[in-house]
């Protein structure tokens, strides 16, 4: 299925030029559950991983806030969430596994295709895989990147390893196909000149536009016009899973992110969500999903949001040196 985000409504750049030269597409990816392939782009799918190729592992120490707290083996995870899904079970008890004390094997997060997304790596690449450790190493996961040729791979490893336990149920997404769509967008406001800022704050330019503005706005920020927020949410940055585009900042002001083999400056690659939109962005919600929304899962919030991953309840942004693109860097994000 094909999903459609609906027209902006408002051409931004007819108000502030100065944005038409900051545009940049962004993919939207719609992940939705499904039974991927190792041949599909998916997301929490099985990989195209050579057979002769050693899987990832995670060998640093790991975060325990709470050593009261059980963790619980993949399966098991997927087992409590069937058994929601069918209402067989409530709250998860039991004394869980084992904490691990070996090194730990990755999860997959993410494996795209570039027959079906451009994908903002190097240009012989077609095959872009993303995994990370199932447990805590501060703020952001620890990850993994794999470019490849995917041609060049005629045996693939049939039974990848698991880790014995995960720390955090989010950090095994759901099974998800995608559903790729490439959208137009603009920068977070804090990354644009202070001249555009207050352009994009005063109400009376948007008025003379003959556009409408919310005068609600949802953020704690009294000095913030109701204008600005309407840039934010509805005419910059699509939410939701998706690749390239600009960076959805808030927990932290926009800064330069650089390579640390060769101080490239990076750029963004994958935006990992919580949720395909929100409170404040409904305005990007599918056409398709209007009136008949994909079903929740039983771990989605109780807000009644599109939900069909996890990521700490924000967002992660991936960031990659254009340069050195194996090294990737990543941002908790709102």
């Amino acid at each position: 299925m094909s999903f459609t985000t609906p027209p902006r409504p408002f051409d931004v750049t007819a108000l502030c030029p100065q944005l038409a030269p900051l545009a940049r597409t962004a993919t939207r990816l719609h992940p939705r559950p499904g039974s991927p392939t190792v041949h599909d782009s998916s997301v929490g799918g099985p990989l195209l991983w050579p057979a002769d190729e050693p899987w990832p592992h995670c060998d640093e120490p790991h975060v325990r806030l709470m050593p009261d707290s059980p963790v619980f083996s993949p399966e098991d995870e997927r087992q409590w969430r069937r058994a929601l899904a069918t209402g067989e079970a409530g709250t998860r008890n039991g004394p869980g596994r084992p904490w691990p004390e070996a090194p730990i094997a990755m999860l997959p997060v993410a494996q795209l295709y570039a027959r079906d997304l451009p994908l903002p790596g190097p240009s012989s690449a077609d095959l872009l895989q993303v995994l990370w450790c199932p447990f805590d190493h501060g703020s952001q996961p620890k990850t993994a990147l794999r470019w490849r040729f995917s041609a060049e791979i005629s045996h693939v490893l049939q039974s990848p390893p698991e880790p014995s336990a995960i720390q955090h149920s989010f950090y095994l997404p759901e099974p998800c196909l995608l559903a790729p769509e490439q959208v137009v967008e603009y920068p977070h406001p804090l990354e644009l000149s202070d001249q555009l800022q207050q352009q994009l704050a005063d109400p009376g330019p948007w008025e003379a536009a003959g556009v409408v503005v919310d005068e609600h706005s949802d953020d704690d920020d009294e000095d913030e016009s109701a204008s600005y927020d309407f840039y934010r949410h509805t005419l910059s940055i699509s939410p939701g899973w998706k690749v390239g585009g600009w960076t959805r900042w808030g927990l932290t002001d926009p800064q330069p992110r650089f390579c640390p083999v060769c101080a490239t400056e990076a750029i963004p690659l994958l935006t990992i969500a919580s949720t395909e939109w929100n409170a404040g962005s409904e305005s990007w919600m599918p056409q398709e999903e209007r009136s008949t929304p994909t079903p929740l899962l039983p771990r989605s919030n109780p807000a009644g949001f599109t939900q069909v991953t996890l990521a700490h309840g924000y967002d992660l942004q991936l960031h990659i040196c254009p340069v050195s693109p194996d090294h990737p860097q990543i941002e908790l994000i709102q």
